[in-house]
């Protein structure tokens, strides 16, 4: 710098002189006398000194006369009220209902299996057989002794009516019949449980145990049944929001292995709080027209907890903390036409949070404009010149 300066110096003092002084520094150097070029080279370094003290005190004057310099630069927005919906992100797991691994009622060998893996059944529907033991010949032989006890019982009836015959008579007959109905029914009742029926309309998802195998009763798997219509979510909620984690609440459910987001709602709330986590069971449903989500499919959610329709939202990288721990913002205050204003400190509220942004509720007016970029290396009261200013801040 002063080497330029020099530079400079001797160019105005060169172009300053006229050519008599020109002439006479040629004339000192074509002399190739050393005193005679010292003598003129010091004149010229006298006349540098008072050029470089007026230059001094003109920037001097300059500095105090031109409020523009040394003004720093920043980016500034507007605040403005936005709709705001905080969210409580959680993980769960998919489920259902119609989901069950079919075990026998009766023990003994599985005769026939009737329907195949992946095959649709409605509920009701027999789907395998186990070999009743004999039961189907001792329920005829019973139907027969029925039928003779409802014989007699019905003409005993009709000749005690005509009071015909004893009473002890006819009450023996009629509990003959009426006992030989409830062995049959009996019998009946452990005729139907060699049969395994679907519990609910659903697809066959796996058969377990082969035809031709020994069950045990409610030990052996046979097959697994499931429908994949009627899903949801299962996650668990910390206790603390117990009052904004309600039924109805807009839940977005992200599946992350298929690549899909889904928006539903809370169904249903647990109306227990786990003792040993502090946590209450949600469940959301989920429509699952084409069947691709899953049991067990882990989701990741995002409930809507807090609604504020006019928030001031700003980021949180332009807030700071002074030493009582109160947190603060610069605005910019009475700006010209210059858009150069007053950076004032003002101290803030804050509420909820969401990724880089956060809830301002004390502190912030409506259209304030507030410094982003230079927010940090600013002071208060100083004169800042605002380079692009948003209606919004940036996400």
């Amino acid at each position: 710098m002063k080497y330029i300066l020099t530079i400079l110096t001797l160019s105005i003092l060169l172009t300053s002189c006229g050519d008599g002084k020109k002439n006479t520094v040629e004339k000192a150097l074509e002399s190739n006398d050393l005193e005679t070029i010292r003598k003129k080279r010091a004149e010229l370094v006298d006349q540098q000194q008072v050029l470089h003290d007026k230059i001094m005190l003109l920037d001097e004057k300059i500095s105090v006369l031109d409020t523009t310099k040394n003004v720093p630069l920043v980016t500034a927005f507007k605040a403005t009220p936005e709709e705001f919906n905080h969210v409580l992100e959680l993980q769960g797991n998919v489920t259902t209902k119609d989901l069950m691994v079919i075990t026998p009622e009766y023990n003994g060998i599985l005769t026939n299996v009737y329907v195949k893996e992946g095959q649709w059944v409605s509920k009701g529907q027999t789907l395998a057989k186990i070999d009743d033991g004999g039961l189907s010949q001792q329920l005829a032989q019973q139907q027969i002794q029925k039928d003779l006890a409802q014989t007699t019982f019905e003409r005993q009836k009709r000749l005690w009516d005509q009071k015909i015959g004893s009473e002890i008579q006819f009450l023996q007959a009629k509990s003959n019949y009426e006992g030989q109905v409830e062995a049959v029914n009996q019998i009946q009742q452990q005729i139907s449980k060699t049969i395994v029926k679907a519990p609910f309309s659903g697809k066959i998802d796996a058969i377990i145990t082969e035809q031709g195998s020994v069950v045990v009763a409610v030990q052996t798997q046979l097959m697994q049944i499931v429908n994949l219509d009627n899903m949801y979510i299962e996650t668990e909620v910390p206790e603390r929001h117990l009052n904004t984690i309600t039924v109805g609440k807009n839940v977005e459910v992200i599946f992350p292995i298929l690549g899909k987001t889904i928006n539903t709602k809370v169904r249903q709330i647990s109306n227990v709080i786990n003792p040993s986590n502090r946590t209450f069971k949600a469940e959301i449903a989920i429509p699952n027209k084409e069947r691709d989500i899953k049991p067990n499919l882990t989701a990741r959610l995002k409930i809507n907890d807090y609604t504020n329709k006019e928030a001031i939202l700003i980021p949180q990288s332009i807030i700071s903390e002074n030493a009582e721990g109160e947190q603060y913002v610069y605005v910019v205050k009475d700006k010209n036409d210059r858009n150069q204003g007053t950076a004032t400190r003002v101290i803030i509220k804050t509420g909820r949070t969401q990724g880089d942004l956060i809830e301002v509720l004390e502190g912030i007016e409506n259209s304030a404009e507030l410094i982003q970029e230079g927010a940090r290396s600013v002071k208060d009261g100083q004169t800042v010149e605002i380079l692009i200013l948003d209606n919004q801040q940036n996400d």
